[in-house]
């Protein structure tokens, strides 16, 4: 099964989560069936984390989004496991502190993204400070609607 394609998002689509199945297994009943496959996968994510460690021209960022007990703690053990812990690290994030609300919202991002050949989870991510704040209706959309553009600029610096 080509997962890639499968699960890829085209810049500018709308996706709609009703649309995706939470259930979804591919062709396996159960975990046991999908060892072998798994087992070859992780081989195949620590050769390429190798050869990104070393090469040093790029970095990955991955934002898990989810809400408690969402399951973000176990892809992270699943995914991160297979890695070399030198070339990876997890950032967690919870409720701002008082330092950090006297900044930018992004300003706790800032030092904690990847460096080039390096892999950064963020558990839970800046797009809980938009998401939070226009479902909860605590600011006006203009300054929302400001942060995703914010969140656009900073993506776009991230070292690739």
């Amino acid at each position: 099964m080509n997962y890639t394609q499968l699960f890829k998002v085209k810049p500018g689509a709308r996706v709609k989560l009703k649309d995706i199945d939470p259930a979804f297994k591919d062709d396996y009943k159960n975990p046991d069936a999908a060892e072998a496959e798994t087992a070859q996968l992780q081989e195949r994510l620590r050769e390429l984390q190798r050869l990104f460690y070393a090469e040093r021209r790029h970095a990955l960022l991955i934002c898990l989004q989810a809400m408690d007990t969402g399951g973000k703690d176990g892809t992270i053990n699943h995914v991160l496991g297979a890695m070399n812990p030198q070339g990876c690290r997890v950032a967690r994030f919870s409720q701002p502190s008082a330092e950090e609300l006297a900044h930018d919202f992004l300003w706790r991002d800032h030092g904690v993204v990847p460096a080039l050949g390096e892999v950064v989870i963020f558990n839970r991510s800046h797009y809980e400070d938009v998401l939070i704040v226009r479902v909860h209706k605590l600011a006006a959309q203009d300054a929302w609607t400001r942060r995703y553009d914010q969140i656009n600029t900073f993506e776009k610096v991230i070292p690739v």
